[in-house]
């Protein structure tokens, strides 16, 4: 199965930034690049379920929300669109917005869209460096300026925007107040450790987000689903025969997969469509002693039961 870098496309934006120095050298000074979308080498392949994207914000994105499945089925899409932020890094007093601070009637949430106090209305939280946000489709959200975010989302492409701070885009009044949870989001997710090398982000009904600390020069196997990102963070490594080194990404069709370390370690995403996280998807070579057991059913248990309350 491909082991292959993942193709870039640069998508342009207003709030975006010129500069997307260390993770890319693509000059936006032009045109400002708002988002990077990762994606198989060959179109002619199907289209995975899941898209990765890097965001830079230089201004505020839209207030916004995402139908789920079945609104989105009803309006011919394929899918909705459940998606997770992993914030690369923030400006001090940079915040993101998440549900709403209270509840609010389709009337009263009509209104604020109308007036622009919906800004007032959404909850807005401070984030840093190394912060999960999931988003489970429904939940009106935005991220404000001087934010790097890696986003993982179901494939989807479809925004209903409830506010824009004056940028003349259309607003998507009738469709968000349809698709929208009027009210604050229920539950946050917590990083959950599954061995000293793996980290659960978020596991949920659509998606599995890890990230992965590897010690310099070791030697791994992953045994990947047909489906597997991997977004490097820093440090660099060989995965199968592509080197990659921060803000590339890696897509693993499949089976068993090297990776060889490199001497400044690596610190990576990974993401695949799943539910709960493979139990065996990384085995430490050449050191049988300090090969960790694969995670407990217990803990695996627990992350599937809290996946299922989360959607």
């Amino acid at each position: 199965m491909p082991t292959e870098h993942a193709s870039v496309r640069v998508v342009h934006k207003p709030w975006g930034v010129s500069d997307l120095k260390p993770w890319s050298s693509i000059d936006g000074t032009d045109d400002a690049v708002g988002e990077l979308w990762f994606d198989r080498v060959d179109k002619n392949v199907p289209s995975p379920a899941l898209l990765l994207k890097l965001l830079f914000t230089s201004q505020p994105l839209s207030i916004q929300v995402h139908p789920d499945d079945t609104f989105a089925r009803a309006m011919g899409m394929a899918n909705g669109k459940s998606e997770a932020w992993y914030i690369i890094s923030a400006e001090p007093g940079a915040r993101v917005g998440v549900g709403l601070e209270r509840r609010v009637t389709p009337q009263q949430l009509r209104a604020s869209i109308r007036d622009g106090s919906i800004v007032d209305l959404v909850q807005w939280r401070p984030v840093e460096k190394g912060d999960v946000i999931f988003i489970p489709a429904g939940t009106i959200h935005a991220i404000g300026a001087g934010i790097v975010l890696a986003e993982i989302q179901q494939r989807s492409d479809t925004t209903f925007r409830l506010f824009d701070y004056g940028r003349q885009r259309e607003l998507h009044e009738d469709d968000g107040v349809a698709v929208a949870n009027a009210w604050p989001l229920r539950s946050r997710h917590h990083p959950t450790r599954l061995t000293a090398e793996r980290t659960v982000l978020v596991a949920s009904r659509y998606f599995v987000l890890e990230r992965l600390e590897l010690p310099a020069s070791s030697s791994w196997a992953l045994l990947a689903d047909p489906e597997t990102w991997i977004l490097v963070l820093d440090g660099h490594a060989a995965i199968g025969l592509a080197a990659a080194s921060m803000g590339q990404a890696i897509f693993v069709g499949g089976g068993r997969t090297s990776i060889e370390v490199g001497v400044n370690g690596l610190t990576a995403l990974v993401a695949y469509p799943a539910t709960v996280p493979i139990g065996s998807l990384l085995q430490r070579l050449g050191e049988p002693s300090a090969n960790p057991p694969p995670p407990a059913a217990a803990e695996i248990a627990q992350l599937a039961g809290l996946a299922a309350a989360r959607t």
